[in-house]
């Protein structure tokens, strides 16, 4: 089933809580097509989509939602397959404090900015997460291990995100629209704009633990790690990558630690969100084993 949010006030919020009320019920299996706002919570290049917002509660991210979906449980694991992300015609990089304004052509897949510059368009979005399980109010900047701010660029339609579950409902939330970015994102912003049709497909996966996100693209396996080190969070990436190496190939701790250091690459997700990012990549062509070869 497929369920439509629109974009109204009361389907956005900028922060993260588990008080929050959802907007939205779903079943394992459902789909969610709904527009995002950019990440200054703006439709048009000129203005805000709304007059006012509270000064704690829409402070982040423009989010949509939060999302129950039925039957999830604190401790499980949330699936969300990226099925559509059609970017809007603008967006906006800041560098070092001047804006540079983009024309965004998704039919052509490129974006033109006003200095003479055209780059591939690869729409994602910057933010899919879920509330912390502790009460009060959460920013939607940095990153945690239930999602939020990951700010990934390899996260586009096709690719499957799966996140630990910190409370029960899920309560999931999205936005932060993205036209392209850079590992790193250096300046801070990749290309900021909103999203004219979005798409998530939400599941509930049985006999999974994880300590960090994982993803699913069409040829990779990745394993994210987030922290204020950058040091930690690429060992968290790292023993995660593990856990999944053990799991897919069927192969020990320390030859899946062996292997890593020979096929496995540890890339910075970003470094401006306080809690900087790493993400571990291991491709499917990476490694073949005796019983695979041709």
């Amino acid at each position: 089933m497929i369920h439509e949010l629109s974009l109204e006030r009361q389907t956005l919020h900028g922060h993260f809580s588990r008080d929050l009320p959802p907007v939205l019920e779903v079943a394992p299996g459902d789909s969610v097509r709904f527009r995002v706002l950019n990440a200054g919570w703006r439709w048009h290049p000129d203005r805000d989509f709304f007059d006012e917002r509270d000064p704690e509660l829409d402070d982040g991210h423009a989010l949509v939602g939060p999302i129950t979906v039925a039957g999830a449980r604190a401790g499980g694991v949330l699936s969300v397959r990226i099925d559509e992300l059609r970017p809007h015609d603008w967006g906006v990089t800041f560098g070092d404090g001047e804006l540079f304004s983009w024309s965004l052509d998704a039919d052509a897949g490129v974006a033109r900015n006003d200095a003479g510059a055209t780059v591939e368009l690869a729409p994602f979005l910057g933010v899919i997460g879920m509330p912390p399980p502790e009460p009060g109010v959460f920013p939607t900047g940095p990153p945690r291990r239930s999602g939020g701010n990951i700010d990934c660029k390899l996260l586009v339609a096709g690719t499957t995100l799966f996140l630990p579950i910190p409370v029960d409902g899920a309560l999931v939330s999205l936005g932060d629209g993205h036209g392209a970015q850079g590992d790193g994102e250096v300046s801070g912003t990749a290309i900021e704009c909103p999203l004219e049709q979005a798409q998530v497909t939400l599941d509930l996966v049985e006999d999974l633990e994880l300590r960090w996100p994982i993803a699913r693209t069409a040829d990779a396996w990745l394993a994210f790690g987030f922290n204020d080190d950058l040091q930690a969070a690429a060992e968290h990436a790292t023993e995660t990558m593990l856990d999944l190496m053990e799991r897919e190939l069927a192969v020990t701790r320390r030859h899946a630690l062996a292997l890593a250091s020979v096929v496995v690459d540890l890339r910075v997700t970003q470094m401006v969100n306080g809690v900087k990012g790493v993400h571990a990549v291991l491709r499917d062509d990476a490694v073949r084993f005796r019983d695979n070869l041709a």
